[in-house]
């Protein structure tokens, strides 16, 4: 059967005791509309089956929980910005950890992680994505339960003086709302410490999202004199929100449970008390420089590392003072760029031959007998 319009790869975001994150599955979306105020029509065979597709599509995604099952077949078309979203997030985490033993690609192989940095991170931006996929997905029209912010409307004031509110602001609650219905029915309410710690990063996520929505004007008047102003607010590129979390992931406090169950103590009374856009876990990092599955680790044999570098990139750290092979390999760049006036670069293709460090491999028996 050909693939539609409506035919996804959609994935999974992380759940508690699964990452699926990359278990990509073919799913076909289909709905039907009516005219506001129009009367129910009976139910047509066309009807029951967009319906029944809506049922099985949502039965058969790997990982949902009841209540995820139940927002799905409310909102079929919003699995489709979730796998935007998840996309979004997945590939932002792999940006930000590309130069260090743990690259965030172990989710692709499913791969849980302990309650650690690294768990804490990946909550936070896969929480973040979904809130940024389903608010852009308002604003472009794409789903029936929401448009654009119906509070932005009539006048204003800021800094500059008085405005209108115009064209179409992103609907950053309705985002978040759904996002905390979806993403946080993974979790299992209670005195339950994973959950709680989840739950924590999964809300510091979306709430930095929301962190970085600007207000964006545009002018009107003779020669553009911005007598009048149309603004609306919009989301910033998805960067920001990456580049924020992955400061906090740095600057993150490890927690512990309170006696009563319902929330966090430092563990360390030197360290401040987390606030909601902190973001905490419970275990140590793991070194990550052997496969081990049980802590989320890859290892970081074959993976390339910087010999010039004096960071994580570099080959003793990337490597785990274990050595590394070195291969010449040739690759074609860009070189020899002209600019012509008056809009265009023209460059050669040149081949450059480049050496490239791979990390070796553990010897140790105990580590083949791990993997």
């Amino acid at each position: 059967m050909k693939i539609q319009e409506k035919d996804i790869f959609f994935c999974l975001i992380p759940s508690k005791d699964t990452y699926r994150s990359l278990d990509f599955m073919k799913i076909r979306a289909r709905g039907s509309a009516r005219a506001p105020g129009a009367a129910l029509p009976l139910p047509s065979r066309r009807y029951m089956g967009a319906v029944g597709s809506s049922r099985v599509m949502c039965d058969n995604v790997p990982g949902l929980v009841s209540r995820q099952r139940q927002l799905c077949r409310r909102h079929p078309e919003a699995m489709l910005s979730i796998g935007r979203g998840v996309a979004a997030w997945t590939a932002e985490c792999q940006h930000q950890f590309r130069r260090h033993r743990w690259d965030c690609n172990a989710l692709e192989r499913g791969q849980r992680l302990l309650g650690s940095r690294e768990s804490a991170f990946v909550h936070a931006i896969s929480s973040a994505g979904v809130v940024f996929a389903i608010t852009r997905a308002c604003s472009q029209g794409e789903l029936k339960s929401c448009s654009c912010d119906p509070k932005k409307k009539g006048s204003s004031k800021d800094s500059r003086g008085h405005f209108d509110w115009g064209g179409c602001s992103d609907n950053i609650d309705y985002g978040i709302k759904f996002a905390t219905a979806f993403v946080d029915a993974k979790e299992r309410k209670g005195k339950d410490a994973r959950a709680l710690m989840n739950l924590h990063n999964n809300r510091a996520g979306r709430k930095a999202v929301k962190r970085f929505l600007k207000q964006e004007c545009k002018c009107h008047g003779v020669s553009g004199s911005c007598t009048l102003r149309t603004c609306w607010l919009a989301m910033a590129d998805f960067r920001k929100t990456g580049d924020y979390l992955w400061k906090k992931y740095n600057g993150a406090i490890q927690v512990v449970m309170n006696q009563d169950g319902t929330g966090f103590t430092v563990a360390n009374k030197k360290f401040k008390k987390p606030t909601k856009n902190d973001l905490v876990y419970f275990e140590s990092s793991p070194d990550y420089c052997i496969r081990d599955r049980d802590v989320g680790s890859l290892g970081t044999a074959g993976r390339v590392c910087n010999q010039t570098s004096r960071g994580m990139d570099s080959c003793e750290v990337m490597c785990c003072g274990r050595g590394y092979d070195t291969s010449r390999v040739s690759r074609m760049t860009k070189c020899e760029c002209k600019f012509h006036w008056c809009c265009a670069v023209r460059c050669q293709d040149c081949l450059e031959v480049v050496d490239v460090h791979t990390c070796k491999a553990p010897k140790s028996a105990a580590w083949i007998a791990r993997t």
